[in-house]
């Protein structure tokens, strides 16, 4: 049986809350699965969002960083797939692992984008939704659902050798997401977070000076309220990826991507147009 180590939950905990299980054995359900009636995700615009996204990320005293660029992405190499030990638990962007649905884990791409993986022992294809971390193993690059294993052909043997290959989707913002406001593909690079307003604003005013970005406050709705620093709007997870790479490493190493949709009031919103 296969063992896996997965994130089991946001990676906005920066995989805190990873399961790394050696007494549980993986498997396959009771009832088994019609490749013939197993139908491929259809890939959509599907925005990549902060959560299960945090890069770099450490499993295991080992650290990951999540692609900055996947578009056109190949890899060769195993395959395996994970089933009834994880069914029903938490991937790592929130979403409920079910074996039936055509998921998978991998430890680099950014999540949720869609790929096509080819099983190269017997040339069938299938299409997957990486929604989930994993696996960490060296020796394979991917983990499938149990479902798309058993559409590859794979399922009872276990792991196979496929080519994956990342589709192409419009991960841009949702219609509506205007400048300065924040909606479902609204992007932004959070450099701090302070009790008080004063403080947010001296940040806001050192990084205004300082970058070619456009700075907002903003204050959290829930108590305790916070007073967050960001740079954006960006208009998409890579471009937000591409504008964090590039900053001083003394604001660098503090920023993390945010996408969220808390209503703020325009009160305590400060920005400044570069």
């Amino acid at each position: 049986m296969r063992r896996r180590l997965a994130a089991a939950a946001a990676l906005s905990a920066l995989l805190a809350a990873c399961s790394v299980s050696t007494l549980q054995s993986d498997g396959a359900p009771r009832q088994s699965l019609d490749p013939a009636s197993i139908a491929d995700a259809v890939p959509r615009a599907d925005p990549i969002t902060a959560r299960g996204n945090t890069s770099p990320y450490t499993v295991l005293g080992r650290q990951y960083q999540v692609m900055p660029d996947y578009r056109g992405f190949r890899q060769r190499g195993r395959a395996s797939w994970y089933g009834t030990k994880f069914h029903g638990r938490p991937t790592a962007n929130g979403e409920t692992y079910s074996l039936y649905g055509m998921t998978a884990a991998h430890r680099n791409l950014p999540i949720p984008v869609y790929v096509r993986v080819t099983n190269l022992e017997n040339g069938l294809s299938t299409v997957v939704r990486v929604n989930d971390r994993g696996p960490f193993h060296s020796e394979r690059i991917i983990d499938l659902s149990y479902a798309a294993a058993v559409k590859l052909g794979f399922a009872e043997q276990g792991t196979a050798a496929v080519e994956i290959q990342v589709i192409d989707t419009d991960n841009r913002p949702l219609a509506g997401a205007g400048q300065g406001e924040r909606g479902p593909g609204s992007y932004y690079l959070q450099l701090g977070a302070f009790s008080t307003a004063a403080s947010a604003d001296s940040l806001r005013s050192r990084l205004a000076a300082a970058l070619p970005h456009p700075v907002v406050v903003t204050a959290t709705v829930s108590r305790p309220v916070l007073h967050r620093v960001r740079l954006g709007p960006f208009s998409d997870y890579l471009a937000a990826q591409r504008a964090r790479e590039a900053l001083p490493p003394e604001y660098g190493r503090d920023a993390r991507i945010v996408n969220d949709i808390e209503p703020v009031p325009s009160t305590t919103r400060l920005s400044r147009t570069p």
